[in-house]
């Protein structure tokens, strides 16, 4: 059975997100303002969708009519009333998912998610009417290759809905782990404490950046150091996670101060073609 799903925001992740779904044969409508961003997107979505064919993970028939299946519109009132499912992928300000998620539960969606990454979800959940229909679905970048969805069970949110989320991860091929709504879930608390102690080696000059990273790649059997995949999360959402970190469980997640410095510079990562890395030729 297909879905109807709406996606807030037509970022990396936002993207990433109404794509997996229009490859299971959902419709998405996907709500960007800025109009060549959403250009953007669905020309990605294209070119996402012909690498798919080659590797062989997806058929050319669904390849081609994936980028129908995908609307765009501009606001957060142009989307349907009554989907499936509605996820939020903003920025990680927690007064604009707040604001986002209000403005999306008036259009009575059957489940409605945030694609947090680390905020809290009874926090986001104490601006609905319904909380019991509202849960997190942590997707992992990029969303078309990584098999992982972490999914956050409020304190509030119904069984019926996990079961509904859990349903819709198998529908898209994801992997899934419930977790309880504590800060950082199970995957960032892990993964930012390992990309900060990485900043740290790399302000300290224990080695490179690509050394660092090829030592949790080769000896640890990483799929990606800790290094190119903060580069490849945003260096401003992993500062973001720090500090909201920080503010919980204390020092040992005090963001570094060369990740405070290159966000100050513009050095975002893969985004703006360099972080820890230079992404420039890719």
């Amino acid at each position: 059975m297909s879905e109807r799903v709406g996606v807030i925001g037509a970022g990396t992740m936002g993207l990433g997100i109404a794509y997996v779904f229009a490859a299971s044969g959902s419709e998405a409508v996907l709500v960007e303002p800025d109009p060549q961003q959403g250009a953007r997107a669905l020309d990605l979505a294209r070119t996402q969708a012909a690498k798919a064919v080659d590797r062989g993970k997806l058929s050319p028939q669904v390849a081609e009519t994936l980028p129908d299946r995908i609307q765009l519109v501009a606001q957060v009132g142009q989307l349907p009333e009554g989907l499936d499912l509605v996820v939020e992928a903003v920025p990680e300000r927690p007064e604009l998912k707040a604001a986002v998620l209000a403005e999306a539960e008036g259009r009575e969606p059957a489940m409605l998610a945030s694609n947090t990454s680390g905020l809290s979800i009874d926090g986001l959940a104490g601006g609905l009417r319904r909380p019991g229909r509202f849960l997190g679905l942590h997707f992992f970048n990029p969303v078309w290759s990584m098999s992982l969805l972490e999914i956050v069970r409020g304190g509030a949110t119904e069984e019926a809905v996990l079961d509904a989320a859990l349903a819709a991860a198998a529908r898209i091929g994801k992997e899934t782990i419930v977790v309880r709504d504590a800060p950082g879930f199970a995957t960032s608390r892990l993964g930012v404490a390992i990309g900060l102690e990485a900043m740290r080696m790399y302000e300290d000059q224990v080695a490179s950046a690509a050394d660092i990273d090829r030592a949790m790649e080769l000896g640890y059997r990483h799929p990606m150091g800790p290094l190119k995949l903060t580069d490849l999360v945003g260096l401003d959402v992993r500062l973001d996670i720090a500090r909201h970190l920080a503010k919980t469980y204390g020092s040992r997640f005090e963001p570094p101060r060369i990740l405070v410095e290159k966000v100050e510079a513009g050095d975002l990562g893969r985004k703006t073609g360099r972080g820890f890395h230079d992404w420039s030729q890719n």
